[in-house]
């Protein structure tokens, strides 16, 4: 069970920064997030739960990152690069165009990659003040950073095509090969690893004024890794590929609740005999990076290591796979004997067989409850909150639902009256009502999409689980975020005990003081 600061019921808000206002066309770390930290505190969370902060991949998806380790380029802040003499104000001016709502990622990645650029060529000098903490940063990032750099450079060179298509050399990794493009490519590289510096230099400063603020981070680790990737470039040997390279079976779920067909992810599947040989090393080092960065880590898919579904790689749809046991209990005891214990939230959706439940109840994680699941069935369905055991975190929907009104305006009218009847709806809004009774559940953390805060519409939604293009675009307009959505959530949040507690030695310490 996760111990929480002061006290053990807290609240926050899931918003991926890309989400964030901002004056280039996409969230960033620069003042606009340290404005939404002070939205926070006025509303008395203590968790921002994020999504993967990698550099995404496919269909823009943060979920097939290029890599599990590297950072985001597009995060990066342009007016912070000023600050540090690596741009000229006159870089900041320009518009990326789009809009306000939406992320154009074709556009802020070319309206940023030529800015990048420039702070690059400014910083190639060896007088730089950075000069000595970049030395630092690709010294301490090397297990990573030295084929995530290199990955970036080539596909660069093959104009974005996948890894298993080069070279065959390359594709092999064989040593002479690697050496001469790590020569040839050199300038590329060193590119990518200061790109990566900056990165993690402003998510580090961001990360820490949240925590002097009191509001812990919550990350998210997804359980398997794209295709494309320097992840799987660099250790072939730990995924399930054919002589091609290409993956001979892959990842998804069984018919679902959100598709007739299952979804087929597409992610190469991991050999578990092989990490196990290696004492897990790979995923030590993902979870030592991922508590780095994160204060808590929502594990995304945990019943895949109870069992995933396995689908043949030429499968067009998940209908044709089977279940294979996963890791169980003794990957979480390796990985908890060489970090210690692991500040986790599981993500248990789906199709939960007792195996998975007796998965998580061994390892005392809290899971997740979501509400938009809660009324389709009768007084027993587990995510109705009169049913909730303390240790859990409750959602009034997550990144692959609808938003919380956008989800209730579709609904059969039956359901629609069982959700009227449950939370007694009046003159208010439903995300409101959602909220206030995740906050006033046993539940000990409630996190609730910013869309729910601002009970938006399904416009504002973030991602269609399925569908190949058009998500994890939205993004929230700077007057959307009101102080009065602050105001009120504080007085929620407050209402129903989710606030730190003082401490009582202080608070006699001030008595006497007095």
């Amino acid at each position: 069970m996760i111990t929480l600061p002061h006290s053990q019921r807290t609240s926050g808000i899931l918003l991926h920064p890309t989400s964030l206002p901002g004056p280039h066309g996409i969230g960033d770390l620069g003042e606009v997030a340290y404005r939404w930290l002070d939205f926070l505190v006025t509303g008395k969370q203590q968790l921002w739960q994020i999504l993967p902060l990698g550099p995404p991949g496919y269909g823009e998806s943060p979920y097939a990152a290029r890599s599990a380790f590297a950072g985001n380029p597009l995060l990066i802040s342009l007016e912070r690069l000023a600050a540090d003499g690596l741009l000229d104000r006159n870089d900041l001016d320009a518009e990326t165009g789009g809009a306000p709502d939406r992320v154009d990622w074709e556009a802020v990645a070319a309206f940023k990659e030529a800015r990048l650029e420039r702070a690059w060529q400014r910083f190639r000098g060896d007088s730089h003040p950075l000069r000595a903490a970049y030395q630092k940063f690709v010294e301490q990032s090397a297990r990573w950073l030295d084929d995530y750099a290199l990955f970036t450079a080539l596909r660069t060179a093959h104009d974005g095509a996948p890894w298993n298509t080069w070279a065959r050399t390359l594709v092999q990794r064989d040593a002479g090969a690697l050496m001469q493009a790590r020569e040839q490519f050199r300038a590329a590289i060193e590119r990518v690893s200061f790109i990566q510096f900056i990165f993690w230099r402003q998510w580090g400063a961001l990360k820490q004024a949240a925590n002097a603020l009191g509001i812990r981070i919550i990350g998210d680790i997804p359980i398997f890794v794209a295709h494309d990737s320097a992840d799987v470039w660099a250790d072939q040997e730990l995924f399930s590929l054919d002589e091609q390279r290409a993956a001979s079976v892959v990842a998804g779920v069984p018919p679902d609740y959100f598709s007739p067909t299952g979804q087929r992810w597409g992610n190469p599947l991991y050999r578990w005999d092989r990490f196990e040989a290696t004492g897990y090393h790979w995923w030590i080092e993902r979870f030592r990076a991922a508590l780095a960065s994160v204060d808590l880590v929502r594990m995304d898919h945990f019943r895949g290591f109870a069992a995933y579904w396995e689908v043949p790689g030429k499968e067009e749809t998940a209908l044709n796979g089977r279940w294979v046991k996963g890791p169980g209990t003794r990957f979480f005891q390796v990985l908890t004997a060489a970090l210690g214990p692991l500040p986790i939230i599981v993500e248990d959706l789906g199709l939960i067989t007792r195996s998975v439940r007796e998965l998580r109840a061994a390892l005392g994680y809290p899971g997740m409850k979501v509400l938009q699941f809660a009324f389709g069935d009768d007084a027993t369905n587990p995510y109705l909150p009169h049913n909730y055991a303390a240790n859990c975190c409750v959602y009034t929907g997550t990144h692959d639902n609808d938003t919380s009104e956008g989800w209730f305006a579709t609904l059969p009218e039956a359901q629609r009256a069982n959700v009227t009847d449950y939370l007694g709806l009046g003159p208010e809004r439903l995300s409101e009502k959602l909220i206030r009774v995740a906050l006033a559940s046993v539940a000990e953390m409630a996190i609730f999409p910013l869309q729910d805060v601002l009970a938006l519409g399904s416009g504002a939604r973030m991602n269609v689980p399925g569908q190949g293009t058009g998500n994890w675009s939205w993004r929230a307009r700077a007057a959307q975020i009101e102080p009065a959505h602050a105001s009120w959530l504080g007085e929620q949040t407050a209402l129903f005990g989710r606030v730190p507690l003082p401490d009582k030695e202080e608070d006699e310490r001030s008595d006497t003081a007095y």
